[in-house]
């Protein structure tokens, strides 16, 4: 006589919850719906199964404690896998109370089709929509209201389908549960009726303005909230603004895609902004203080004495608005220093002295030039 403490993993001090916990542990592994084809799994599921019938049923455990006389006698391990077990289950009560049965078959979604309840019904479909934001827009945030074209539920009918004074009627061949039943050997498949197409229900008398499909086309308009900062090709989601549930499951959502334009003047790199400012050779060789622009105003920014072309000069807190964490990135302000391309004589002249007058060769360190 096999060990049925032995085969659940569990001691023979276990409770009663010790041993549902084992078996559905074990019963979830091998389960013949995870494992198809495999007859080792199977076996061992019977074995499962077996010993939890008897150690489940107090009577049955208590004769199988006291040996495999009594035990014998009582005809406790009379327990026979049969396939029936299968089809009892499905209604819920399952093979043997406490067997628990019902919540395997819950665990595998239903998987085989070993449950009687109508297939949960289709969420709606998402839907997504662009929205075009202007850079300044993009950086205080603004609330706007986007058009958006989608099904709605019918308002004659209420999103049932069928003409008003009228109701739907159960499916005659599903008997309202959405999927019908079909041996398959050893197990009961399930799938979706082909009568209702998974409803539960039929429509007699059709709704004469949405045609029976319970639904109707509509603009609905809705307000959306731009967070100051936003990047482009961020997503803003509005939870149950998509289209509806063909059979009156929860409906989908809306995705609004941010694209923000770019600026003439401003590049983004992460929170920071980037501006690009042209000085004079006098400003960047005496240094000065100039004004440049910000989003929020022009401000002066020192030029120290020297300035090569290409530096960076970084002013704190003036970049866009971090969206986590508050504050705000920095304003790097890129010199470019112009050459002038038209020379007035003295202008000319007063290079060339300048020239005459310094003694410095750039490219010294190219070698001898």
């Amino acid at each position: 006589m096999d060990d049925l403490y032995k085969i659940l993993g569990v001691d023979r001090n276990a409770t009663d919850a010790d041993i549902k916990k084992a078996y559905r542990k074990l019963a979830r592994k091998y389960h013949p719906d995870a494992n198809p084809g495999d007859k080792d799994a199977e076996a061992r599921f019977k074995e499962i199964s077996h010993a939890h019938d008897v150690l489940s049923d107090k009577e049955k455990r208590k004769a199988y404690d006291a040996g495999p006389a009594v035990y014998g006698a009582e005809g406790a391990g009379g327990f026979h896998f049969d396939p029936s077990m299968f089809q009892q289950a499905r209604g819920g009560g399952g093979y043997g109370d406490g067997a628990g049965f019902s919540d395997i078959f819950d665990l595998f979604g239903g998987a085989g089709g070993y449950t009687q309840t109508r297939q949960a019904a289709p969420r709606g479909a998402d839907i997504n929509y662009v929205l075009n934001l202007s850079f300044e827009d993009s950086l205080k945030g603004v609330s706007t209201r986007i058009a958006v074209d989608k099904n709605i539920l019918c308002p004659d009918c209420g999103g049932s389908g069928a003409a008003p004074g009228t109701s739907p009627m159960t499916c005659p061949d599903c008997q309202g549960r959405g999927v019908t039943s079909r041996d398959q050997g050893f197990f009961a498949m399930s799938q979706p009726c082909r009568r209702c197409g998974g409803r539960g229900t039929i429509i007699q008398t059709p709704c004469s303005r949405c045609h029976g499909n319970g639904q109707v086309k509509a603009r609905k308009k809705y307000t959306v909230k731009i967070p100051p900062g936003i990047k482009s090709g961020s997503k803003i989601k509005l939870k149950g603004k998509g289209q509806p549930s063909p059979q009156g499951g929860l409906p989908g959502d809306l995705y609004v895609k941010v694209n923000v334009a770019p600026s003439p003047l401003f590049k983004r790199r992460g929170d920071d902004l980037i501006l690009t400012v042209p000085v004079t050779i006098t400003e960047a060789a005496l240094g000065a203080r100039i004004s440049v622009p910000t989003t929020d105003g022009s401000i002066s920014l020192k030029i120290p004495r020297g300035t090569q072309n290409g530096k960076t000069l970084r002013i704190k807190g003036k970049g866009a608005p971090r969206l986590k964490g508050g504050g705000r990135g920095d304003l790097l302000v890129k010199i470019q220093v112009v050459v002038p391309t038209h020379l007035s004589k003295k202008q000319k002249e007063a290079l060339e002295s300048f020239a005459a007058l310094s003694q410095e060769n750039p490219r010294e360190k190219l070698g001898a030039l």
